[in-house]
């Protein structure tokens, strides 16, 4: 019997066939594909009783990262960070540690930066998909690639000038918490900065001494065609599905999806 270490490592699915292309993702997966987790990941994110994945939405992005990879990474992909945000962030640094790096969306940016970058990923089909881009990319040995999770980093205190997540921390636990804030802090050197990019719950980071900045102009998800973008939109945001397909958009304005744009930075700077 496959080990579910060995599935998560070829990030195959444990199902009897595939979820169908255009099945939106609250209901792609079932309880059968839970056992593409590892035990540490199922402690983490299978929270409630047995789990079902089509009414909690947080279990079912998990199952997309290790399931279906190259579809979340499609997504992601499509997904530019505003340029202002980008400029803000820091150049020149000694190092930079990324936590919950996905398929690379920031850690590309981050390349040039810094004399080196670790990018912290707890799903090993991203990372596989994140390596590759690395291979592919200038001074992408640069960058090394670790498993871990927000609330358990592999790396020392003090190790860090910027220590960074973009769209992955939230107050959850299983997702970041008091606890994954505090190892953050941890890594972060005194006088460096802890930064959250197109942040979750601004009020929450707020109440812990975060300062939050926002980049203004229209921001659009660049999809690589109008039927990927129809496909994608049906999958991820279904409730505009019908009108990007009627209208024949490849180019897609952020409000018509109904989501807010990675335009946005929460950070502190910790004392020196």
């Amino acid at each position: 019997m496959t080990s579910p270490e060995a599935r998560a490592e070829a990030g195959r699915e444990p199902s009897e066939a595939p979820a169908p292309a255009g099945r939106e993702l609250r209901c792609r997966y079932t309880t059968a594909d839970l056992r593409v987790f590892t035990g540490q990941e199922a402690r983490r994110f299978v929270t409630r009783g047995n789990g079902d994945p089509q009414t909690d939405a947080d279990l079912a992005w998990e199952l997309l990262y290790r399931l279906e990879p190259q579809l979340y990474d499609r997504l992601a992909t499509a997904e530019h960070l505003h340029s202002g945000v980008l400029a803000w962030l820091p150049r020149g640094v000694d190092t930079i540690a990324e936590v919950g790096a996905g398929t690379g969306r920031l850690t590309l940016e981050l390349i040039g930066r810094a004399r080196q970058v670790v990018a912290v990923e707890p799903a090993v089909p991203l990372r596989r998909i994140l390596q590759r881009k690395l291979a592919a990319a200038e001074h992408g040995d640069r960058v090394q690639v670790k498993h871990g999770f927000f609330d358990d980093l592999p790396l020392p205190s003090d190790f860090a000038d910027l220590v960074v997540a973009c769209s992955a921390f939230t107050p959850a636990a299983k997702h970041g918490g008091e606890a994954g804030l505090a190892e953050m802090e941890r890594v972060c050197r005194p006088g460096g900065c802890v930064a959250f990019v197109w942040p979750n719950h601004l009020e929450w980071l707020s109440a812990r001494g975060y300062r939050y900045i926002s980049f203004p102009g229209p921001m659009s998800v660049e999809f690589g065609s109008c039927q990927d973008a129809a496909e994608l939109t049906a999958i991820f945001f279904p409730r505009a599905a019908e009108r990007v397909r009627q209208l024949g958009l490849r180019t897609v304005p952020f409000e018509v999806l109904g989501i807010n744009p990675p335009r946005d930075v929460a950070f502190k700077v910790l004392a020196g």
